[in-house]
């Protein structure tokens, strides 16, 4: 399963979390946005329950975060360049 994970960090910590958000295990990527939210991280695990264990429980340690919002991926289109789209896993096909 894969998640979005939205943070709110303190004034000054971004990069600092960031980077510390970055080497935790299945972690996939982390941007620095604008926003109501300053990171938003996407993550991978077989499980929710493995995505708090591997991703969510050590963020919860690292300094500067103030907030987080956890939004599993429960469908995904990509959209093709000859115009159309591709649901993947998507169990309705």
């Amino acid at each position: 399963m894969e998640a979005f994970i939205l943070l709110q960090v303190h004034v000054g910590t971004d990069a600092r979390v960031a980077r510390r958000v970055a080497e935790l295990p299945g972690v996939t990527s982390v941007s620095i946005v604008t926003g109501p939210h300053d990171i938003v991280v996407r993550a991978e695990a077989d499980s929710i329950d493995e995505l708090g264990k591997k991703v969510l429980r050590p963020m919860s340690e690292i300094d500067g975060i103030a907030r987080t919002l956890t939004c599993p991926i429960m469908r995904r289109w990509t959209w093709l360049a000859e115009g159309g789209s591709s649901a993947e896993d998507d169990p309705a096909g």
